[in-house]
């Protein structure tokens, strides 16, 4: 059985994180997924991340995370003979994604409604932040700059200390998967209809729907989300200091909360509705402080696991990754040896599994312009070609 994407082809022209995380995620279900950089403007992410050894040799980790399966070529488009290789390589391929400001390849004659006269059945995907209509189209941003816009710093912090910004780049993340499961559901319809798609994604629609719930909220009685830092509307989910760090308990349901007070010879306290809950909040707290207290955070996550009571120490990122679940997961892969990188490295692949064929690294991340060559070749240009290119600096 083949992967879902293999004899797909992938043209990806985009940088940093959101739009490189999407053709990653088509690329380990098999895509034949080609990076598109400039000659002399190289992807964003080549230069970031932990290891600065890394960054100055143009593989920073935040390249490698989601630069594995890929090929990679350098094209000039503002060039006509780059835009020209752009068009024959278009001819040949099922998506192209690009995360450029909203009109710029449009500018260059590179726009959907120009290129799906090439290829009818083209995927055409843009992202950007804001997306490309409306009132702030042409306007930048990244994660961080998304986060303020969207309300998510607004909500996120202590009633003392907000607005926070979230310490990972959630909204890139998650406009990535969004994007390939656009992306996927594009090919599936294809593959009913014969015909191409054009697919805009805007990070500021994503960030909004990560707070799907709070909007619907708001929306409804006009009541603004509140930071309320690792406190919840229950004192029977949310975080408490143990003996030796913090435990978060997450008896959310009315038969969690019954099941936590039985459990710890309480059972006065048991409710029967949320109302009720919410009307004892500060002694139902006043209790768990003080019992949490009397055991370590492993000890009170076993403990309560144990009862089918939800509850879980808070971790760092090493002790959440040396967890051996995670290895059950096969949610990792480690590159023993890659060009450009001195040494192994572990990425992560995806956050689900096939029972058949599924996600996997078949190949570690390119360097800049490593498959100039290689695809080139592919598209019939000779030797002399390529060499020519070069000089003109179109590669």
């Amino acid at each position: 059985m083949q992967r879902p994407f293999e004899g797909i082809r992938v043209i990806d022209i985009t940088h940093v994180l959101a739009g490189p995380f999407a053709a990653y995620q088509l690329g380990l279900m098999g895509a034949d997924v080609i990076k598109v950089e400039d000659p002399s403007d190289p992807d964003q992410s080549r230069d970031s991340g932990t290891d600065n050894v890394l960054n100055h040799a143009g593989m920073g980790t935040g390249f490698l995370t989601q630069g594995s399966n890929k090929r990679a070529i350098t094209l000039n488009l503002k060039s006509e003979q780059g835009r020209e290789i752009l068009k024959k390589l278009v001819a040949t391929a099922d998506v192209l994604v690009e995360n450029y400001r909203p009109g710029a390849f449009e500018a260059l004659g590179l726009g959907y409604e120009d290129l799906r006269k090439i290829n009818p059945k083209l995927i055409y995907a843009s992202f950007s932040a804001f997306g490309q209509g409306g009132p702030k189209r042409e306007r930048t941003a990244y994660d961080h700059v998304i986060q303020s816009t969207s309300g998510i710093m607004a909500s996120t912090g202590s009633p003392t200390e907000n607005p926070i910004k979230i310490g990972a780049p959630a909204i890139d993340y998650a406009t990535g998967t969004m994007g390939a499961y656009a992306l996927s559901a594009a090919l599936f319809q294809r593959e009913r209809t014969g015909m191409g798609q054009r697919i805009d994604m805007a990070m500021l629609d994503v960030a909004l729907m990560l707070q799907a719930s709070l909007a619907t909220g708001y929306l409804r009685n006009g009541v603004h989300p509140k930071p309320s830092g690792n406190k919840m509307a229950h004192a029977t989910s949310q975080a408490y200091q143990t003996k030796d760090g913090m435990l978060m308990i997450g008896a959310s349901n009315l038969r969690q909360q019954a099941r936590l007070w039985r459990a710890i010879e309480r059972p006065d306290l048991v409710k029967k509705t949320n109302d009720e809950r919410h009307d004892d909040y500060a002694n139902e707290t006043q209790v768990l402080t003080e019992l949490m207290l009397t055991r370590t955070a492993a000890e009170w996550e076993d403990w309560f696991q144990e009862r089918h009571v939800p509850a879980s120490r808070v971790r760092t990122m090493g002790e959440a990754l040396a967890d051996p679940q995670i290895a059950s997961r096969g949610f990792l892969h480690k590159h023993e040896t890659a060009p450009g990188v001195t040494g192994s490295f572990t990425v992560p692949v995806a956050a689900f599994k096939f029972a058949h064929n599924g996600p996997k690294v078949d190949r570690p991340p390119p360097m800049f312009g490593q498959h100039n060559n290689e695809i080139l070749t592919e598209l019939g240009y000779s030797e002399t070609d390529i060499a020519g290119f070069k000089t003109a600096k179109t590669i």
